[in-house]
């Protein structure tokens, strides 16, 4: 068995794959790197094939008819031979400095007497044209040095949030606990991040900016206003997440809180996409949202609407409207728009 599995869904990355690549491959023989060729049109599947070809035992091309994200992500999770896991997205890359001390610290504590669930570790936004690159670090919330579990995280500040880029989870509990995302959808990361947490129980926080997340394509998933343009796909993330769990029912009272969180902030941006498109037709999507939400738990909505944010998304009028953008800037520090 390798020790971390690491899949990179591709479609149509002939341009930028390689660096992406080339940053995995000093994980050498611990590392099996799953290159899912996500029905690409380019040729993102023969530099897939080469790379497999070169590297045999470490590199695996998987081809596939696109499905999009979250059905690579899959299809990586299904052929995964590693005890962990992690996605890489292939415009993205990773630290050599801190990939090494992430493997090593993963080669530790798997022979460990608790089976770790999920490491969790910095990413920067590498934001083209941008001198400073801003880092989400945890180490004001998270312990270090050692495993612990919900019980020992303090409290999150508004916009640092636990995404796909900081995890690598045990494979076995992604399998174990059902994870499939939907097909033809973008905004799966979050979750990726989301319905595994339930089952989470040991961590561990590396304090290394290990995930380098580029941000700077016109068509990026993240540039808004491809965000706007896909916002039926956003609101069909939310909703899943809304459905996950009945979060009042999960014990722990520090993972509740983190969720209800994390679903906040999910919601605000759905909200802010749909009113800064500025249509008739969003507006009515996020009324409809709101709608959802209260039918499927209204205690949920109770609470997202009581809170500083849900109000805020929720003023009536175009006075209101534009007080909710302010909400705006804390979507942006999440999901680092273009």
């Amino acid at each position: 068995m390798k020790l971390l599995s690491i899949a990179i869904p591709c479609y149509n990355s002939q341009d930028y794959m390689e660096n992406c690549i080339k940053s995995l491959l000093p994980g050498g023989e611990d590392v099996e790197i799953l290159i899912i060729d996500d029905g690409s049109k380019d040729m993102t599947p023969e530099i897939a094939d080469a790379y497999e070809k070169k590297y045999p035992g470490i590199v695996r091309a998987i081809h596939q008819e696109n499905g999009g994200h979250g059905a690579a992500v899959n299809a990586g999770l299904k052929c995964a031979n590693g005890l962990y896991f992690k996605v890489v997205d292939s415009d993205d890359w990773v630290d050599l400095e801190s990939y090494q001390v992430i493997l090593a610290k993963l080669r530790e504590l798997a022979g460990g007497r608790e089976m770790l669930d999920m490491m969790i570790s910095n990413f920067v936004y590498e934001k083209e044209g941008a001198k400073h690159k801003r880092v989400m670090r945890y180490a004001s919330v998270l312990p270090q040095g050692r495993v612990f579990e919900w019980e020992e995280v303090k409290r999150f500040r508004k916009g640092q949030y636990i995404l796909m880029h900081s995890v690598i989870y045990r494979t076995q509990l992604l399998k174990d606990c059902g994870l499939e995302l939907p097909r033809h959808t973008f905004y799966v990361d979050n979750l990726f991040v989301y319905q595994p947490l339930p089952h989470v129980k040991y961590m561990y926080y590396l304090d290394v900016d290990f995930y380098r997340y580029f941000i700077g394509r016109d068509d990026q998933s993240v540039n808004e206003k491809v965000m706007i343009g896909r916002i039926d796909q956003q609101i069909k993330v939310n909703k899943i997440m809304v459905d996950s769990y009945t979060l009042w029912k999960i014990q722990n009272r520090k993972l509740r809180h983190y969720m209800f969180n994390y679903l906040e902030i999910i919601t605000v941006i759905s909200t802010v996409m749909l009113i800064r498109s500025g249509t008739a037709e969003n507006l009515e999507k996020k009324r409809e949202l709101w709608r959802y939400i209260k039918q499927q738990d209204i205690r949920l909505f109770h609470r997202l609407r009581s809170g500083i944010m849900g109000n805020t998304m929720n003023l009536p009028g175009r006075s209101g409207r534009k007080i909710s953008i302010a909400a705006y800037k804390i979507s942006q520090k999440v999901v680092g728009f273009n």
